[in-house]
């Protein structure tokens, strides 16, 4: 089993709205790009960066960004 690695994103919702320090695991960084872009549909990738592996950073929790990110496509 290969080993997972971490990745850094900075992304442009379709929104608009730029999201730094999102963090994800995946076994290669086509992995981790697919899965950003099943969770951020739309979105543009300004920035990936791979995270050294004792890299504990201040990324975001991705679930806390998917919804403030919802609650700000909401309709007001």
């Amino acid at each position: 089993m290969a080993d997972m690695m971490k990745f850094g994103f900075r992304i442009r919702t379709r929104g608009g709205m730029v999201v730094e320090n999102l963090m994800v695991q995946a076994r290669d960084r086509d992995g981790a790009e697919t899965r950003i872009r099943q969770i951020y549909q739309h979105c543009e990738i300004l920035d990936c960066s791979t995270l050294a592996p004792d890299s504990r950073g201040d990324g975001v929790d991705l679930e806390s960004m998917i919804s403030l990110i919802s609650r700000q496509e909401e309709p007001r």
